[in-house]
Order: C-alpha cells, then structure tokens, then sequence
C-alpha cells in the first residue's frame, strides 16, 4: 500500500520504510509537490501534526509525518525542535550531519553530565477524522568523540542508554530494536495492519 510520506528527508522515508515493512512511502518531491510548511508547533507532536496536516489537505490521501530531534540536558533540553537546523542561524547557511554533530561535541567540551534523549512522534491521518499519533524515545547521552559508520544524523555521538553503545557502531537491524524511530514505527504498524 502507498503512503505519503510528509518529509522531503531520502534517509528518514528509506529508514521509516524498513520499519514498516510493505507500504511505500511517497515523498512530496517523487510527484513534483513543493512541500515545505511552516513548523510553528512547540514540541514535536505538534510539528508532526502540523506537517500531517499540510501535505493531507493537498493530497487527501493516507498520510504519514514524523517529526524527530535530539534533546541535550546540558543544553537545556534542546536543540529539540530545532535539532534539524542546529547551528545553522549562526553559520548563515546549511550544515552537513558531520558539522551539526561535531558542533554539538564542541557546545559540549569540558560538560560531564552528557544525559540526553532522542524523540520522535509519528501522525498518521487516514481521513479528516482518523488520526493518530505515537511518540516514542530513546534514552541515552553525548559520547566524548564520534564513532561509526552506520545511520544518519547525530548516530556517532549518541550513545544508547540500553545497551552502551554508540548508535552509528549498530546495524540497521539492531539500532531498530533501541531508536526511537523503531519503537515508534514499531506500534505504528501494528496500528496500520489493524485500520487499512
């Protein structure tokens, strides 16, 4: 089955794909769609609905958005929201991955509690009155320097609180069972296998 997929982000729509197992997820782009809404919301949930919302009002079909981000404790909880655009306000351009993460482990130096927790809230809507929504988490902290090849994002310098181990040093297989992506599309499908 198709879904849309309310994200213009290639690594989350392949990762969010191999969660769900057997639905196509459609970005906006693939059928020529400008789609860039204005995230106002305060917290995840509410970015997530609000991307839900926007690309369901111009495809009317089943929608899937997901909004997702790193909260630091030392950096008062954030970047949170703002986790996608980390840094770049004040570089006055894009940041690859790599600069975002090496940007947080300087904003970081000399900090021993490293706790932090990454989020992701995922909405679903089916039609204008069947919506749903799970948010997940996935405990852990700041490692001191990056490791590993594997994932996206800050996966090299987020270590899992479960089982210790940096993110990025997992196969794709074994970072679902801990992430907070996994263990939300986790529920998400079993709610899809029960109402589509």
């Amino acid at each position: 089955m198709r879904i849309w997929f309310a994200s213009g982000n290639d690594h989350k729509r392949k990762e969010m794909e191999r969660l769900l197992g057997g639905y196509d997820l459609v970005l906006p782009k693939d059928e020529g769609i400008e789609f860039d809404p204005e995230e106002t919301g305060r917290d995840f949930a509410e970015n997530s609905l609000i991307k839900a919302e926007a690309l369901w009002n111009i495809v009317h079909e089943p929608v899937l958005a997901d909004d997702s981000g790193l909260c630091v404790k030392a950096l008062g909880w954030g970047p949170g929201i703002y986790t996608a655009r980390y840094g770049e306000k004040e570089a006055g351009r894009k940041l690859s991955d790599k600069e975002k993460y090496m940007l947080l482990l300087k904003n970081l130096e000399g900090i021993e509690d490293r706790e932090a927790v990454f989020v992701t809230s995922l909405t679903l809507i089916l039609s204008p009155y069947r919506r749903y929504m799970i948010q997940e988490t996935c405990e852990g902290s700041i490692a001191l320097q990056p490791s590993g090849t594997t994932g996206f994002g800050y996966d090299p310098v987020f270590r899992i609180k479960e089982i210790g181990m940096i993110s990025a040093d997992l196969k794709e297989g074994e970072k679902d069972l801990y992430s907070h992506r996994g263990k939300a599309a986790r529920k998400m499908r079993i709610l899809l296998e029960k109402e589509v």
